[in-house]
């Protein structure tokens, strides 16, 4: 703990990617679809899929040790480790627990799912506990939705990839967390959903011979209520920030559909050459898809200190969150 700061900025960040592809021609040998017709939908092309040795742990772990070793910090630094996933290690105890455990960390640690929102809500999670004293929290956007994507169910099969970024959040005067919303619709909690597995309907034989424990997605509902999530959420914190779109540099959706990404860039008057979409290469990635966007980005040269980036995402639950922040390139 130290003294208290008033805001919170990057330090640090990672990502880590498996290095197995599913492209869509493998996909054309294994379902009924074909390159053109994902491409058009989707806008996908290829995704990453986690190898037999590979898991949401040690995705996150490789990630959150880059993040660590680029902000200049030891694990003994981190005061706290938040892991974003709809795809934990298992059941008991939380992904944070392994995730730790392989980068040495001492810290509490705890999960968050909410979805493919996840990552902004551990960005605004992790500020307010710097505000509170803490010095450095790690936290981590991880996924492996091949483990429960129905290879079977084309609707699903062809959009969602692994990966896992992480930044290291660290006390700061100089506040990168602009203005943030979140929100959450309990009402659209089957559209997207793992049905089988928890306590209202435990594993048996029954829920894994009707394929239950897969991802079942309502694809027309989603991307109705999707556009209009990310649109106003992105207005609210626009609002809440004292601004407008013009003043956006760089616009980093969750990469889900591409036409959903258009739509909503559309609706809030950002133009194409300020989105940052990379949904091709790795598909949806859920809670990893912003920070993975992102620190692509950063690391190839095009977001620049002093640049304003919205953030949004929208998920399972249904959950939404965006926020704006200033990147500062510490």
């Amino acid at each position: 703990m130290g003294a208290l700061a008033s805001g919170a900025a990057i330090t640090g960040w990672g990502v880590a990617l498996p290095e197995q592809r599913l492209t869509n021609a493998d996909l054309e040998r294994l379902i009924d679809t074909n390159d053109a017709w994902i491409v058009e939908r989707t806008g996908i092309s290829e995704r990453r899929i986690a190898g037999p040795d590979e898991s949401t742990a040690t995705l996150a772990s490789t990630a959150g040790a880059a993040a660590i070793k680029r902000a200049g910090l030891t694990p003994s630094d981190i005061d706290l480790l938040i892991v974003a996933t709809v795809t934990p290690e298992q059941p008991v105890p939380h992904t944070g627990a392994f995730v730790g455990e392989r980068l040495g960390l001492s810290c509490g640690s705890f999960d968050i799912n909410a979805a493919c929102s996840g990552f902004v809500y551990e960005l605004v999670v992790g500020a307010a506990m710097l505000r509170s004293g803490m010095r450095h929290v790690l936290v981590i956007g991880a996924e492996t939705l091949s483990r429960i994507t129905d290879p079977e169910d084309r609707g699903t099969a062809i959009l969602f990839g692994d990966g896992a970024g992480a930044a290291v959040l660290s006390a700061s005067d100089n506040d990168s967390l602009l203005a943030w919303d979140l929100g959450c619709d309990g009402s659209a909690a089957d559209i997207l959903a793992v049905p089988a597995g928890g306590s209202r309907l435990p594993a048996s034989a029954a829920t894994v011979e009707a394929r239950g424990h897969y991802l079942k997605m309502q694809g027309q509902e989603v991307f109705r209520r999707a556009v209009r999530a990310v649109v106003e959420s992105a207005r609210v914190t626009l609002e809440r920030a004292g601004t407008d779109a013009s003043a956006v540099d760089w616009f980093v959706p969750h990469q889900a559909n591409i036409r959903i990404i258009e739509s909503a860039a559309a609706r809030l008057a950002i133009p194409p050459e300020r989105c940052l979409v990379n949904i091709a290469r790795f598909g949806n990635t859920s809670s990893a898809s912003i920070p993975i966007a992102l620190f692509e980005a950063v690391d190839d040269g095009r977001v620049k200190p002093g640049d304003r980036v919205l953030l949004s995402g929208f998920g399972a639950g249904m959950t939404w969150a965006s926020a704006l922040i200033e990147w500062r390139g510490e």
